[in-house]
């Protein structure tokens, strides 16, 4: 069946301030190289140390300025991106203890204002999420860090260069967790400190972390050179980076938030700017014709809508979750809608991968068999199931949320699905999806539309499925139950021979799929528009990318 394409609206007051944030950029001197990037977010991710706006602030704000104990490689087109030293040159868990990591920190490491990188600083990072009775604690920046290493309860210094990390369990994929805790500089949040103003502690904290957002300091290979919120971030290049062969080729990043994708192409095609994500895929042949560049590569990336499994939920039955996932066209969804611009999703992961596992269940467009599964569940033409989907407008990854979510309305509608759509801003949605479907920020809602990378275990896998991961721990969103996931993640979690581990992991994705966790619909495939002056660029198997080697001709 065909379904009518929903038209990609351009908001013109949007499209205004859009332009009028690029053409006030600066007249800088000629010898300046500069690299102008229009992002899906609509405002700047938070610029502290711990971003929010999902793993686009992670992008922009967290592996620009920041690094991590460990860090992502992102150098390759063809390879998987693995985790490699970053801050961290090596680690090992304890053979006695094996909830006990050491790592050794690499020397000579100073942050942008010039304080040393050390084990002070480590655990002082640790705590400022962790550590309630820490003055540094900041709880806003708790939900977007402790939910992604839930494990990690403490850092212990054992000399200057070296940390103990401890975890509440054996946890084998905690070194993978850590490329989320990036580390800010204490002495500049000290210096901060010391000048608030604040009737206690707490206020004088909350003041410090205000401040040095706006004069942040990382070890990270760009530097905070002037930020307007909602308007733009510039990043100039830190010459003195650590990693000489990751200092970044161009002097100056602008970031701009063009949230509307018509308004992202229409600035990349007047030469407002030098490169967009998610390209509208209207436009795609006309940007190509002028000679632009699309850049795009299957990511480790689902597009789904996640289940509520509390009482009451309609997705409590099997035959129900089952009949939606053969319900989506999801080629025709890739050729028309999306002018190519995704993969199929048959699951989190897909045959060949070492985590796909071998399910039973074939998620697959077979529109009898679904309306034979929702028919035996009692529904029908003259009795249809209603169900609330809450949703954002744009977002990081969330590719083309409205029309996408439109198309799966009118394909539901196909097997007796009457959907709703509760659309909401980005950052709320994020905001909820750690509330969970108990809340009342659900707002009625019985499927979330968050997407997710599938970088690693925990990610992919554990923190939807298991059931201590249940909000406010983690992102089990529905309230997931299912005694046979926690006893894959366990099996998974403590193993730590990689090969023991990647047969766990690939059960529980099988045990998912057949038990038809999520709508599966969409792999990204990260699209980007680049300006022909835009050099050196690699598109990583990655949701993540590395500006350092990227360069601009005049």
């Amino acid at each position: 069946m065909r379904f009518n394409r929903p038209a990609i609206r351009t908001t013109t007051a949007l499209w205004m301030l859009t332009m009028a944030c690029a053409v006030a950029l600066p007249q800088l001197a000629g010898a300046e190289s500069v690299l102008r990037i229009g992002m899906t977010a609509a405002d700047i991710p938070r610029t502290l140390g711990q971003p929010d706006q999902g793993f686009e602030g992670n992008r922009f704000t967290g592996l620009t300025m920041y690094d991590a104990l460990t860090m992502w490689d992102l150098s390759s087109a063809t390879k998987a991106s693995v985790v490699i030293p970053g801050l961290a040159t090596e680690w090992k868990v304890d053979d006695a203890d094996k909830t006990k990591w050491t790592f050794k920190l690499r020397p000579g490491v100073t942050f942008h204002d010039g304080a040393p990188f050390n084990a002070d600083a480590v655990v002082w990072n640790v705590e400022k999420v962790l550590n309630k009775d820490a003055v540094q604690f900041d709880a806003s920046q708790v939900g977007v860090t402790a939910s992604r290493m839930p494990t990690l309860v403490s850092a212990k210094k054992i000399d200057d260069m070296t940390v103990e990390l401890t975890a509440k369990e054996p946890d084998s994929f905690l070194p993978i967790n850590l490329t989320n805790l990036f580390m800010a500089s204490p002495a500049k949040w000290q210096s901060l400190y010391d000048k608030a103003e604040g009737a206690d502690a707490k206020a004088k904290s909350q003041a410090a972390w205000a401040a040095f957002a706006k004069e942040a300091s990382g070890t990270g290979p760009w530097k905070m050179a002037k930020f307007t919120p909602r308007e733009r971030l510039e990043l100039v290049k830190n010459e003195a980076y650590w990693d000489k062969a990751r200092v970044p080729h161009v002097d100056r990043m602008v970031l701009l938030p063009m949230p509307e994708a018509n308004a992202r192409t229409a600035a990349l095609l007047s030469g407002q700017v030098d490169w967009i994500e998610a390209p509208a895929p209207d436009a795609v042949k006309e940007i190509t014709a002028r000679g632009f560049k699309i850049e795009k590569n299957e990511q480790p990336h689902v597009w789904p809508w996640q289940f509520s499994r509390i009482e009451g939920s309609p997705w409590n039955d099997i035959r129900v979750r089952k009949a939606a996932n053969l319900c989506i066209d999801r080629e025709g969804l890739r050729d028309g809608l999306l002018a190519g611009l995704m993969v199929p999703a048959t699951g989190t992961f897909e045959p060949g991968h070492p985590w796909r596992g071998n399910p039973t269940f074939q998620i697959k467009y077979d529109l009898p068999a679904a309306q034979k599964l929702m028919k035996e569940a009692g529904y029908g033409p003259d009795k249809k199931l209603s169900v609330k989907t809450q949703t954002s407008a744009s977002g990081s990854g969330q590719m083309l949320p409205l029309p996408m979510n439109e198309y799966l309305q009118q394909a539901l509608a196909e097997c007796y699905f009457d959907v709703k759509l509760d659309v909401i801003e980005w950052n709320t949605l994020f905001t909820n999806w750690r509330r969970g479907a108990k809340d009342p920020s659900a707002n009625g809602a019985n499927a979330t539309n968050v997407t997710y990378a599938a970088m690693d275990p925990f990610f992919a896998l554990v923190r939807f499925l298991q059931s201590s991961m249940a909000p406010p721990v983690s992102n089990n969103w529905g309230y997931i139950n299912n005694p046979q996931f926690d006893e894959l993640v366990k099996k998974a979690r403590t193993s730590f021979d990689a090969k023991e581990r990647d047969a766990a992991l690939a059960e529980l994705n099988a045990a998912s799929i057949d038990d038809a966790a999520f709508l599966y619909v969409a792999h990204d495939v990260g699209p980007r528009a680049l300006s022909p002056k835009v050099k050196g660029f690699v598109q990583p198997k990655s949701w993540f990318v590395d500006f350092s080697p990227v360069s601009i001709t005049p």
